[in-house]
């Protein structure tokens, strides 16, 4: 993604685009794959790790990138793809490798509608699934 593109996506998300932030989007981008703190911080050599953890949270109040629980310790970041700046229409399945302990997006199968109670409110979902990857098999 170039920095055009970069900086069109962050303004369709309400985010001012920053040289920081055009910078994180396309970590995100290169990476292809959810990206942990730590994975960024070691890509990102220009922005200290506060400076990269700002603009994860900014993007994640304005649906720019989705936080997914990696099936491990911790969290992963990922890119939303969403056509909208204000939800997130592009909920995917993750798979996270038992092995490698790698978290891959499943683009192709769509996060199951959830049938919530009278009175529950739903504000994120988290489908993982854990196994091992093709790679590590």
């Amino acid at each position: 993604m170039n920095e055009q593109a970069c900086v069109e996506l962050l303004e369709h998300h309400g985010v001012k685009p920053t040289a920081n932030r055009i910078v994180v989007v396309k970590a995100l981008v290169a990476a292809e794959r959810p990206m942990s703190l730590t994975e960024l911080e070691y890509q990102i050599l220009t922005i200290d790790k506060s400076g990269v953890f700002r603009a994860l949270t900014l993007f994640r109040e304005h649906h720019l990138v989705h936080v997914i629980e990696d099936g491990g310790d911790g969290v992963r970041y990922e890119l939303c793809r969403s056509h909208h700046g204000h939800k997130d229409d592009d909920l995917h399945v993750h798979f996270y490798c038992e092995h490698c302990r790698r978290t891959f997006c499943l683009e192709d199968i769509a996060v199951p509608e959830v049938q919530l109670p009278e009175g529950f409110e739903m504000t994120s979902v988290n489908f993982m699934v854990k196994g091992i990857c093709p790679h590590c098999r």
